[in-house]
């Protein structure tokens, strides 16, 4: 009581000082302070509320005299009492009560316990106007404070945002006083920020029931001339918030906001920085960086994106904030939340804007699994940044009127184009976005560029209109255009329906009884009024008369067709559909297609799934379908299906081979796809994507694993290798870990995938061994169906695996890789059913493939392995010579018509196999001489002795039958007879086709260039591929120590082709010059009209190459001809 009679007299005093003071036209500027250092308090709860009203009743009878003398803020310090903690003393900092004369000297609890001087740096009033704001606790450590609100949403911004959650979230504001900026500054703040909300009773996240938490961090210097470049800034935050992601998440923490002043350079003025982490993915932090600076109007503070930043040029950011001012109150919702919970609400999928942060996490980590695998020699090339985004937008050609918006008709005119751009997230005014993006990848350091479309299924739930299929074909195009892979992300509804709403609302119907409407109508009209307004645009009618119902004639107009003037109302959907149909067709042929199904995929959606042919589908909530269920339901007039899946999940899909994968979430989806393009060029045509082996694997290395003869394996450890039964690594064909297997869930009975050898990526095909299942499912639509499950026998080709090693052949063909088939079949399955099935016509798309293959071909029959009748037809090399190679496992490989035992029994009848019993036996022998000498009564008991002796032989001799029908059958004899290359040591393959895949791979594109040099005659044959290595062989053997004798080995080849490089680079040239000449000298010498034609075309083209060329240049082509004429 006394202090407090002191206080009074205090204030009294010091306020009578102040009030002579000249006033200030800006308003109140004097602070008073008041520490109170006895009488120390209890940090609890109930003290702060007693001791804060308290302070607020003691100014009370002083509010004017502090307005007279101009006090803008009175602070009240008091100190707190001594604690302990886990022994150790512990003072805690003073309780502090802030009351402001713009609240009439009422407490501004905002503020409570923050020190004065500092609580402008907490951007406390971005949460007032929003939210009701109950501070819970604050925290001061030597890394700084950390304060933390609890905020309830207020009536009045609920009812302005209805869709927004009511629940409370807390907001942690940190401050952190630096001498300099350093990582490990932010990283200490930010471990205290996460330390304080972990033990927040409030936080609903830590609970399970989810949390819109949001942290700010305020890093100040007390430097003036900080200098540090934004995009280190970022990366560095990037860094350490993703090390903490997972913490980040279970903390509910929507948003972390991160400030910092610096200088761009030391004679730059400072600037305010906001970065801003969010998780909108569920999968990945992406960052955007903003600067606080002017509108356009230099009115107002706003943030402003900065370019070049890592979200900026990946584009993995939403830019939300892009625009907002720096005052303005964080809202109940934050940007794209709508859209990201219509995209999860309708199919469980993403935001398509959201997409691109996938791409680059996904390269990201493709980087970090490199690294883990090989080490400093991946580290050392890793980029800054992994990708670079801009969207395809398409817009009006220059000079095309009509302002900005166009029509499927305007592509149709020819007036559309599309134009790389940086815009906003949610920029999109149609359902379809496509971006180009260049991923600098493991493969690739230095970038591979591929576009990618994506429904957005947020716009008219990501249906097909006109407008979406003009954007998907100009994206698409572009893609061919380029030769580089186009990628299509799909979660859509099918082709748009719609209706004639101008008509819809004023159309009426003439009813047979306007008394008795449920007996039915005659037709639908529109009243004269009605029929002028919509005539021509919207409706096609004739005038009728209708008689009233009270009897009066009236002349109304019966419809005919209603038209509509909205866009996109029916059929002209479809025909777009058509449109992209055959678009992604032609994509296949051209380059590299694939469909990632992150949602459900309908109608067409469904058909650019298959057309596209290379499908990743994710597991839940994608199906691939045609028809919903409730529409097939009501169809059958029965509730027979409960779910899409049943229709088109990876149930389905991923069994009947049209996914190729399955992924269980976006992230991992986009993921494989990005493993997926580690084996293809970066465009139709280029080079493989080779990578190094360090670390990994090696590549003169024998193979550890062999099969057993007569032992069921896993023929996948042929090529991938495994652990024995002692934990030991045995290794495989390919390079350690790069087997990929896809379409593993259809036709079990093969296999195929994608490896690399020495590094070298090629596509696989090999035979399942063992006998596998195929299971059809029981349709729910008949009730008399059952589930089927057949067996296949391993070593056969069904209609099924024979349609899938077609499928894969051409799959590996657009893919530009090279292709090894580790052979091991005894023929197609030609019983009645599979006949039906059509396993002959699956069996022929095998041989299309292979002709039409351009990549060198390897048919290796591996160790105990065989090739029998119609299997080794559509397998043999001379299908397509200039590319298929056939090889066999020395001594136990098999090849021929029919096994062994099959030609025995054919060919080693019993009476083959008697008369070699009586040939070689050498008791048959001497019982046959008996025979002959024996007399007419004893020759019974010597033919009975005979007989006898023969039964005895017969099981030896049927397998010396056998065993003389295999050797017919062994890789000496194909050599022999020129039908494989040469036989080749299992044990040593590897090696051998690796170099042997070098070779070719040089070898194919020297005569590539050969080939096209006869392209520039149109008169002159061009090379075959076979003529071009004929050729290539005759200048090896022409070369001064070489000869035709080591045209076969490989390594020799590629040394000859690396130290005659340039030589062989002016043979193609002079190649190129000959086809010209003998182009020129056919035409000139062709007599009659041809010849007048053709001369009079080349002296004009002659003539307008003069026109265009630089003065050097024509006095060449003046000597040239000069030369001729002389």
């Amino acid at each position: 009581m006394q202090g407090e009679i002191c206080l009074r007299v205090f204030l009294k005093n010091s306020l009578n000082i102040r009030m002579k003071q000249k006033k200030c036209e800006a308003g109140a500027i004097n602070i008073l302070q008041i520490v109170i250092l006895k009488d120390a308090l209890v940090k609890n709860p109930d003290t702060m509320e007693r001791t804060a009203r308290r302070c607020q009743e003691l100014l009370a009878p002083f509010h004017a005299m502090l307005q007279e003398a101009q006090v803008r803020r009175v602070t009240f310090k008091l100190a707190l009492m001594q604690t302990f903690r886990d022994g150790v003393e512990d003072y805690p900092m003073p309780a502090i009560f802030t009351f402001r004369s713009r609240n009439e000297f009422e407490e501004d609890s905002l503020f409570r316990h923050i020190e004065p001087g500092h609580a402008y740096h907490l951007d406390l009033t971005r949460l007032s106007k929003n939210f009701r704001v109950k501070s819970l606790y604050s925290m001061h450590m030597t890394t700084g404070h950390v304060h933390l609100y609890e905020a309830t949403p207020k009536p009045s911004a609920v009812a302005k945002d209805r869709k927004a959650s009511k629940a409370p979230r807390i907001f942690v504001r940190a401050l952190s006083f630096v001498s300099e900026f350093t990582s490990t500054c932010f990283e200490s703040i930010l471990v205290d920020a996460l330390n304080a909300l972990d033990i927040c009773e409030k936080n609903g996240a830590a609970s399970g029931s989810g949390a819109d938490n949001h942290l700010f961090i305020n890093l100040v210097s007390d430097s003036d001339k900080v200098v540090f470049d934004p995009s280190i800034i970022e990366q560095t935050l990037d860094f350490i918030l993703k090390r903490h992601g997972e913490r980040v998440t279970r903390l509910g923490l929507a948003e972390v906001e991160t400030r910092v002043v610096c200088c761009l350079s030391e004679d730059s003025p400072p600037i305010s920085i906001r970065m801003v982490s969010s998780n909108p993915t569920g999968f990945v932090h992406v960052l955007n960086t903003y600067v606080e600076g002017m509108d356009d109007t230099g009115t107002k503070s706003v943030f402003r994106l900065i370019g070049d930043t890592k979200a900026s040029l990946a584009g993995s950011g939403d830019s939300s904030w892009e625009g907002m001012e720096v005052n303005a109150p964080y809202p109940l919702t934050r940007p794209f939340d709508a859209q990201r919970k219509a995209a999860a609400r309708a199919s469980d999928t993403l935001y398509c804007y959201d997409l691109p942060a996938l791409f680059e996490a996904a390269v990201e980590s493709q980087w970090n699994n490199a690294a883990a695998g090989a080490g400093g020699d991946v580290t050392s090339s890793r980029p800054l940044m992994v990708m670079y985004t801009t969207e395809l937008v398409v817009q009006k050609k220059a000079g095309v009127g009509g302002g900005n918006s166009w029509t499927m008709q305007d592509y149709l005119n020819g007036d559309l184009e599309l134009a790389q751009m940086t815009r906003k997230a949610g920029a999109n005014d149609v359902g379809m976005v496509a971006w180009l993006m260049v991923l600098k990848t493991v493969e690739y350091p230095e970038g591979r560029q591929l576009v990618v479309i994506s429904n957005d299924i947020t716009f008219k739930a990501g249906s097909f209109g006109t407008r979406e299929d003009v954007v998907f074909k100009l994206a698409s195009e572009y893609s061919r255009e380029l030769r580089i892979p186009r990628l299509f992300v799909a979660a859509n509804s099918g082709a748009r329906i719609g209706t004639a709403d101008g008509v819809k609302k004023v159309y009426k119907v003439a009813f047979k009884d306007p008394s008795k409407p449920e007996n039915g109508f005659e037709y639908l009209y529109v009243e004269k009024e009605d029929f002028e307004r919509l005539r021509n645009k919207d409706i096609i009618a004739e005038p009728v008369v209708l008689n009233g119902a009270d009897g009066q004639a009236e002349e109304v107009y019966r419809m005919k067709d209603i038209i509509g003037s909205e866009p996109d109302l029916g059929v002209e959907n479809l025909k777009g559909s058509g449109l992209i149909a055959g678009e992604t067709s032609a994509a296949y042929k051209d380059i590299f297609t694939m469909t990632i199904v992150l949602g459900r995929t309908v109608g067409i959606g469904a058909y650019l799934v298959r057309l596209g042919q290379r499908t990743i589908q994710k597991t839940t909530a994608s199906p691939i379908i045609l028809t919903g269920y409730q529409a097939l339901n009501k169809l059958m007039g029965c509730e027979v299906y409960s779910t899409n899946d049943q229709l088109g999940g990876p149930g389905i899909m991923y069994s009947n081979g049209i996914s190729h994968l399955v992924a269980s979430d976006h992230l991992r989806a986009i993921t494989s796809a990005i493993e997926w393009l580690s084996y293809v060029p970066s465009i139709r045509g280029g080079l493989l994507p080779i990578t190094g082996l360090g670390g990994v694997d090696v590549i003169d290395r024998t193979i550890d694993f062999v099969p057993t003869q007569g032992v069921p394996y896993d023929p996948r450890h042929l090529v991938a290798g495994r652990e024995d039964d002692r934990g030991a690594w045995q290794s495989g064909f390919f390079d350690k870990g790069s087997f990929t297997e896809y379409l593993a869930g259809w036709a079990k009975s093969v296999i195929i995938g994608r490896a690399r050898l020495g590094g070298i990526p090629m596509g696989v095909i090999i035979t399942e061994n063992r006998t596998a299942e195929a299971i059809k499912p029981a349709d729910p639509a008949d009730v008399t169906a059952s589930e089927a499950v057949i067996q296949e026998a391993g070593g056969v080709w069904f209609p099924n695996s024979a349609f899938k090693t077609a499928q894969a052949i051409n799959d590996f063909r657009v893919e530009d890789l090279p292709l090894i088939v580790f052979a091991n079949w005894r023929g197609f399955s030609g019983g009645q059913r599979d006949m039906f099935d059509e396993v002959l016509k699956y069996g022929s798309q095998i041989v299309d493939a292979f002709v039409a293959y351009e990549q060198p071909v390897f048919v290796f029959i591996p160790p105990f392995a065989e090739i029998r009748g119609g299997a080794w037809v559509v397998l043999d090399a001379s299908i397509n010579a200039s590319v298929m190679e056939m090889y066999a496992a020395s001594g136990t490989a098999r090849g021929g018509v029919l096994e062994a035992n099959g030609a025995a029994s054919v060919k080693y009848r019993a009476k083959d196999l008697l008369i070699t019993m009586h040939r070689l036996d050498e008791k048959l022998k001497s019982l046959d001489l008996d025979l002959q000498n024996a007399e007419e009564g004893a020759k019974e008991e010597v033919q009975a002795a005979i007989t006898k002796r023969e039964h005895a032989l017969l099981p030896v001799y049927e397998q010396i039958a056998v065993q003389f029908c295999e050797l017919h059958d062994t890789p000496g004899r194909m050599k022999a007879v020129g039908v494989i290359e040469r036989d080749v040591e299992w044990e040593h393959s590897r090696t051998f086709f690796f170099w042997r895949l070098r070779r070719k791979l040089a070898e194919f594109d020297l005569r590539k260039k050969m080939q096209q040099a006869g392209e520039v005659g149109r008169g002159v044959k061009s090379l075959t591929a076979i003529e071009a290595s004929a050729l290539i062989k005759q200048w090896f053997s022409e070369t001064p120590g070489f000869s035709p004798e080591l045209w076969d080995d490989d390594k020799v080849v590629l040394t000859w082709m690396a130290e005659n490089h340039e030589n062989l680079q002016q043979k193609v040239v002079d190649l190129t010059k000959e086809c010209v000449v003998q182009e020129v000298f056919q035409m000139m010498t062709a007599g009659g009209n041809t010849a007048k034609i053709g001369i009079g075309g080349l002296v004009e083209g002659v003539s307008r190459a003069y026109a265009a060329m630089n003065t050097d240049d024509r006095a060449n082509l003046k000597d040239m001809m000069k030369q001729i004429f002389d």
